[in-house]
Formats: structure tokens, C-alpha cells, sequence
């Protein structure tokens, strides 16, 4: 019988109710790869009770204008169910979800899959771009938690980007296709398309970073099979604090065309794999103002990949290229 293989979809997650608001953040705050300035380890759990005490009231408000909580824990519980079917077309295989700043953390995944008597996992990272805020923060989380039980019997292997992989690519050109046909037909080549990611702080570039670099080859791909003839913008969106942010920011780019007369645009949050708080309120809502009160006629919002099927296929074939060799690329447990 053949043994049965854990997929563990890596994500960020999100308060599942407005009590969480607060240790949410305090919990995103408090990872050494969101707060990193020389010293900062004498200072990082203060300052993080002190940014999550004094931004919560504020973020709360957000959350109740989308539902109140987030609905990434549900989008991405959603995406396992499904991949979970496609992947035991070819093998047995269980799919779960580790969340990085709130339920379901790491160690109760690891609790699942002790449980169940599976000892072989691949991590799928949700960040098709790879990024050590991102990425990297779950995958140390991952080995943190190995290390921690000792004499674990799990061996793993990570998936750790798939920023130009055809598939998603795929997934990506058919939201973009969707929310250009909103628009009249004998408008949609003129129709500004936005492609907004998450910003990040200009210091992880300087420090070799990759995740820039990612998000331009994955918009440059996305382009290029969409073959649209739209005039295209690549901004970025989500900026934190004092620091300085990749540029230019989506509101900037914004107000810029819509100065120049822009009078429709197409807003596509590229590299975020399920709609949240920064697609549903940051861009349907805050940014959506703006630009209609910049005087932009038709300002529209793609939907996340959520539930999309292109999406949950690239999903699949990533993992059956990489169950492959499993055997080949797995990694020593809590290396």
C-alpha cells in the first residue's frame, strides 16, 4: 500500500474574529523577519505589544467593513479540500494548512500530522514569489517546531517558488481576462491594467531579496501570455512604517493617471493568492475611492485565485513534480 504523503500549504493567515485583531498583529509584529533593525532583539517583543495595542482600533474598522474577520483561513482551508481531491487522483495524499501569525499554527499542524503517521510532507508556500518575510519566515517557523519535538520521523521538502511556473501563470492571465470583460467591449484596450503586490521594505532588496525581482518576471509572463495591448503599471501597495518601501505606490500611480486622464482602470493584486484585508478594503475600497474621486469613470478589482481552478491545478502539478523525487530532494527533518 502506498504511503500516504502530507501537503502543508504555507500562508500568512488572518484573524478569524475582531478579538484577534490585536494578538494577530502582535504576532506579525513580533516575527524577527517583519521587525529586523540592528538591536532589535532587545526591544522586539515591547514593541510589538506597543505597534499591535496602538494599530488594532484602527484595523479593526477595516475588518468590520469586509465581514468582520478575514477570509483567508476559509479561502485557504478551502484550497486544501480541493487540491486534496486532485492530488489523490495520482497518490494518497492529506492536505493542510499553516498558518504563520494565527490559527491553525505550525505545531498543531504537526500535531495533525503525528496523528495521522505521516512522516513524508511537502511545503507549498501560498507566496508564489519567494521572500524571506514571507517564505522564509514559514519555513524557519517549520524547522523552529521540528526542532523543538526532537526525535521527529518527518521528512520534508519545500517548494520554494513558482513565480513564473506556466500553470499559475495561466491562472493569473484568466482573473485579468475576467476583470477586463466588466468594461464595454469597445472600451477594454484602453482600460489602464494595475498590477499591485505587496510592497516590501527597500532594505530586504539591498540585502538580496528576491522577491522584487520575482513580481517583475511574473507581471513581464502574466503580460506576455495575455498578449493584451493595455497600457500596464506595476506598483506596490501595504507600506508600514517609516521605512522606505518599493515604488511607486499603487495610490501614487493612482493619482498619477488619473492626472493624465485616465478614465478606467483594471486593478490586478498579482502575487496574492487569496483575497484579504490588502484586496478587499486596502484596494476595493480605500483605493477604489480615490481613484472615483479623482474622477476615474470605472475603477475594477480582480478576484483573488481563491477558488479557481487553473489555480488549484498549478497547485497540483507542483506538487506532482515535486512527489517525483521526493525521495531525491527531501531535506534532513529540522535542518
Amino acid at each position: 500500500m502506498q504511503e500516504k504523503i502530507g501537503i502543508v500549504l504555507l500562508n500568512l493567515g488572518g484573524p478569524d474574529s475582531l478579538k484577534a485583531v490585536e494578538p494577530f498583529l502582535y504576532n506579525l509584529f513580533v516575527d524577527p523577519d517583519i521587525i529586523d533593525f540592528p538591536g532589535s532583539f532587545l526591544v522586539r517583543k515591547p514593541l510589538a505589544k506597543f505597534i499591535s495595542s496602538r494599530r488594532h482600533p484602527k484595523i479593526q474598522e477595516q475588518y468590520k467593513q469586509i465581514g468582520g474577520k478575514s477570509p483567508l483561513k476559509e479561502f485557504t482551508l478551502g484550497q486544501c479540500r480541493l487540491l486534496e481531491i486532485e492530488l489523490n487522483k495520482r497518490f494518497p495524499a492529506k492536505v493542510y494548512a499553516a498558518m504563520r501569525y494565527w490559527h491553525p499554527f505550525t505545531e498543531e499542524v504537526l500535531d495533525e500530522l503525528e496523528r495521522e503517521g505521516i512522516t513524508k510532507v511537502i511545503l507549498l508556500p501560498l507566496y508564489p514569489q519567494f521572500s524571506t518575510a514571507t517564505t522564509e519566515s514559514s519555513v524557519k517557523e517549520w524547522k523552529k517546531h521540528l526542532k523543538l519535538r526532537g526525535n521527529t520521523s518527518i521528512e520534508w521538502t519545500l517548494i520554494e517558488h513558482y513565480y513564473d511556473f506556466p500553470p499559475y501563470i495561466e491562472a493569473c492571465v484568466e482573473r485579468v481576462n475576467q476583470g477586463l470583460e466588466r468594461f464595454p467591449a469597445d472600451k477594454r484596450d484602453e482600460v489602464d491594467i494595475l498590477f499591485s503586490a505587496h510592497g516590501t521594505p527597500m532594505k530586504l532588496v539591498r540585502e538580496g531579496d528576491p522577491y522584487s525581482g520575482h513580481i517583475c518576471e511574473t507581471v513581464c509572463a502574466v503580460r506576455a501570455s495575455g498578449g493584451w495591448k493595455n497600457p500596464h503599471r506595476l506598483c506596490f501597495q501595504s507600506k508600514v512604517g517609516p521605512q522606505k518601501w518599493l515604488t511607486p505606490s499603487t495610490p501614487d500611480t493612482i493619482d498619477e493617471l488619473a492626472k493624465a486622464g485616465s478614465k478606467m482602470m483594471l486593478l490586478v493584486p498579482i502575487a496574492f493568492a487569496s483575497d484579504h484585508l490588502e484586496t478587499l478594503f486596502e484596494v476595493g475600497i480605500e483605493f477604489r475611492e480615490e481613484a472615483e474621486h479623482k474622477g476615474v469613470e470605472q475603477f475594477e478589482v480582480t478576484e483573488g485565485l481563491n477558488y479557481s481552478p487553473k489555480f488549484i491545478d498549478a497547485l497540483a502539478q507542483l506538487v506532482f513534480q515535486k512527489a517525483e523525487n521526493f525521495e531525491i530532494k527531501i531535506a534532513a527533518a529540522g535542518t
